[in-house]
């Protein structure tokens, strides 16, 4: 691994843990400026004072999160985007480039590929063509692998998950993002066909943090390398305690009634 690679990856992964909390904030371009949208800088305020280990967001808000006070976090740099108007959502297309990445001193980049989507022949070679691109410059790639598409009948299905996370390991990816089986054993087959980490993905908006750190907990027994959590984070009435206490999830292995202590007293 080039040493560029590996000193951006340990601003992303805790080098100690190997594990992350990532918390993407690319909802914008995809569903327009909806809660936790509008006050950008703010709300990375909060994640990377929750402990946050990094945030994804499009080439255009660095410009407005840059803060050059409190703690670092790192990151992320999404390539492809759709939007919810599109009679085509599920299409996704590059918008971005590595360089532009690097301009922009970022971590990492990511990209967004949807199985079984009409498109998906264009999506896959976007993320071949990046993983080329970032590896000649020494920059990790996430891959966001979703089944979504006609002929997808549930895109939970463990043997589903486990082949769209497979298809990013083939192609290049450092880190891959997916959705949660559902419970650990099936889970558990997802990561063990990867040789690179694999993180989670939130899944739609949830008011129950008592679930979320349930996921979160059994993910990582399962040998998950974390999360990617964007809505159930900085939608949350108190994203930075419930940063907080997802990261003691991941990094410290602390079960889910002590992590929700965090939530509901504000104790770090």
């Amino acid at each position: 691994m080039l040493l560029g690679k590996a000193v951006r990856l340990e601003r992303i992964l805790n080098r100690n843990t190997r594990r992350t909390v990532i918390v993407p904030m690319d909802h914008g371009v995809t569903v327009g400026p909806i809660k936790g949208m509008h006050d950008f800088k703010g709300s990375v305020d909060r994640v990377a004072e929750g402990g946050a280990n990094a945030v994804l967001m499009h080439k255009g808000m660095p410009r407005c999160t840059h803060r050059g006070y409190g703690k670092d976090i790192g990151l992320i740099v999404h390539l492809s985007a759709s939007t919810s108007l599109s009679p085509f959502p599920g299409a996704k297309t590059l918008v971005a480039s590595v360089e532009d990445a690097i301009k922009l001193g970022a971590d990492g980049v990511s990209v967004h590929v949807n199985l079984g989507d009409e498109r998906e022949r264009d999506m896959l070679a976007d993320l071949g063509m990046v993983c080329s691109r970032a590896a000649e410059w020494g920059m990790p790639v996430l891959a966001m692998m979703y089944a979504r598409g006609p002929h997808i009948v549930n895109e939970y299905d463990p043997a589903v998950v486990a082949h769209a996370a497979r298809v990013a390991v083939e192609l290049g990816a450092d880190v891959v993002k997916c959705a949660y089986t559902g419970d650990m054993e099936s889970f558990a087959r997802v990561v063990e066909a990867c040789c690179v980490p694999v993180v989670i993905a939130g899944g739609p908006r949830l008011d129950d943090d008592a679930a979320l750190l349930t996921m979160a907990h059994d993910a990582c027994l399962a040998g998950c390398a974390g999360l990617s959590i964007g809505r159930n984070v900085f939608q949350h009435d108190r994203p930075e305690l419930l940063v907080k206490a997802l990261s003691r999830v991941v990094h410290d292995e602390w079960d889910v009634e002590r992590a929700l202590e965090v939530v509901r007293s504000g104790r770090a």
